[in-house]
């Protein structure tokens, strides 16, 4: 080989080389950033739901929209309500409107899930089970609950006189697993029937289709007083239940926006005018 065919194949080899290592280089770089944007604008997109609300002008509140006082539809077919109110207040003050649907509540934790909702105001009590699938913001209201009898009965008077009882209760409610997991284990076997909506659970106490419900006071006064019930609360509070706002886990900037919504309104005195207006009296937390 002659020096000169000599030098163009080291020429060539070292030409070969050199875009091997460029071609190696534009190869792995955009993968490795895919990745990292990947998971970044996953991470983002959960953790940035306040500024898509923001961006939207509105954030979708669901509710149950049948547990008057607190969320109901009014005469003129819109929801209404203490839970309403403070929906759209809470809404107001990170700078966009609330957009309501309603549902029944034991589908309301599934499609907050699914993204549906960006928010559930509608007696979400905090439990530990709950904590696990969704996040809660502080709480804003609580709300002590009693056992509720036809106003005929006088053999039911505390939990213990549930056993051979049959117990209504709200499908999907806190109340439903106290009933369950606390009350059932304790007192022995009694029947559990679940609805939808209180009005009918109220309706089948009323007309002595169950022995029972259980509920809070402050739900039921308005249903009692419109459709004249013959019903009525016994003994003292069986427990106490704090409902807060429900939001998907890992919103953090959203849960912040709200909780410090929710601290102005009870400073400047928002939150005592809602609450005097939907249930007659001043909160006492």
């Amino acid at each position: 080989m002659n020096t000169r065919k000599k030098g163009f194949l080291v020429t060539t080899l070292m030409a070969l080389a050199l875009f091997s290592l460029v071609l190696s280089a534009c190869g792995t770089k955009p993968e490795a950033s895919n990745t990292s944007n990947g998971a970044g604008s996953s991470n983002e997109a959960a953790a940035n739901q306040l500024e898509a609300i923001k961006k939207a002008g509105v954030m979708k509140v669901g509710m149950m929209g049948t547990y008057p006082p607190y969320n109901f539809l009014n005469d003129n077919k819109e929801l209404d309500g203490f839970d309403v109110d403070i929906a759209k207040e809470l809404a107001k003050r990170i700078g966009v409107k609330a957009e309501f649907t309603a549902q029944e509540f034991s589908g309301l934790i599934p499609s907050l899930q699914k993204k549906k909702f960006d928010a559930v105001v509608s007696q979400v009590a905090i439990t530990e089970d709950r904590k696990k699938a969704i996040d809660f913001t502080d709480p804003y209201i609580t709300n002590n609950v009693n056992i509720i009898v036809n106003s005929k009965t006088n053999d039911i008077t505390t939990l213990e006189d549930f056993k051979g009882k049959t117990i209504g209760v709200g499908l999907g409610t806190n109340d439903e697993s106290y009933l369950r997991n606390e009350v059932l284990p304790k007192v022995g076997d009694f029947e559990i029937k679940t609805y939808d909506d209180v009005i009918t659970s109220l309706k089948d106490l009323n007309s002595g289709r169950i022995d029972a419900t259980i509920n809070n006071l402050y739900a039921l006064k308005p249903i009692i007083d419109k459709n004249g019930f013959q019903i009525k609360a016994v003994g003292e509070p069986i427990k106490s239940d704090q409902a807060a706002v429900a939001i998907n886990q890992k919103t953090p900037e959203l849960k912040e926006a709200l909780n410090k919504a929710l601290k102005e309104m009870k400073e400047d005195g928002t939150y005592k005018t809602i609450f005097k207006k939907w249930f007659g009296e001043e909160p006492k937390e």
